[in-house]
């Protein structure tokens, strides 16, 4: 769904509110993680899958946070610690380099959907093949290395197949999550609203917050970059209803 940007979203006063959300999430995600290393997996337990769906949910919200540090929204009056904040969540999400992520979020923004966009694919090809380079676009040797080299570790105290169900599974999970709803989705295709070249999904906060924490409403975000990610759903409401 396209919208055209015919209202002004003033930036908003944030406080401590985004340290306080940040640090939520990354507490939340170390929390269960410790807890799920020592629960006994069985198929036939519901609760596995679900935690799950959870872990693979604040998977997601972990690199948000590091997004929003690169926007300087995590605590825009506190720069050292908005920065430290990114720098650590992004260190858990797969040990991504937090200054390579500035650069290239930051490129992604000037240059949406063209040649010097390191999201974008040109061409717009499919689903996988746009998911792959964008996974070569990001991941290095040095990471996979290290991802490694902590799983051996940690396998040293707790069962494979913990580690594997609810570290890895879960952080391939979120990769693809944030890819396809914060990537593909809103810069596939042709855009008739630059110069964003990003358009949202439909109207819907629940879906919305379950699928990328609100960064299906894409249009907004690059519009609004000033906006943490719990602001976008306003913003969203608020384009919804001009003509578009």
């Amino acid at each position: 769904m396209n919208t055209t940007q015919t209202v002004q979203i003033k930036p908003v006063q944030i406080g401590k509110k985004g340290i306080y959300i940040g640090l939520a999430i990354l507490i939340s995600w170390v929390g269960m993680l410790a807890f799920l290393l020592n629960y006994t997996i069985r198929p036939t337990d519901p609760l596995v899958y679900i935690f799950v769906l959870i872990q693979t949910h604040l998977f997601t919200g972990v690199f948000i946070t590091t997004h929003d540090s690169i926007h300087g929204l995590v605590a825009p009056q506190y720069p050292r610690a908005n920065r430290w904040i990114g720098r650590i969540s992004a260190i858990i999400f797969a040990y991504n380099n937090y200054d390579k992520l500035y650069k290239k979020h930051h490129l992604h923004h000037k240059h949406p959907g063209s040649e010097h966009d390191p999201d974008f694919h040109n061409g717009n090809p499919s689903l996988l093949a746009w998911w792959f380079s964008f996974l070569l676009e990001y991941i290095s040797v040095w990471q996979v290395l290290a991802m490694a080299a902590t799983y051996t570790v940690l396998d040293i105290w707790y069962p494979m197949e913990n580690l594997i169900v609810f570290w890895i599974i879960p952080a391939w999970l979120s990769t693809i999550q944030l890819f396809v709803f914060g990537t593909y989705l809103p810069h596939r295709g042709e855009h008739h609203t630059p110069p964003h070249n990003a358009r949202s999904q439909g109207l819907n906060h629940m879906l919305a917050f379950l699928s990328c924490y609100f960064f299906g409403y894409h249009y907004e975000h690059h519009a609004y970059p000033y906006l943490p990610w719990w602001k976008l759903a306003g913003a969203r409401e608020q384009t919804a209803t001009q003509p578009g």
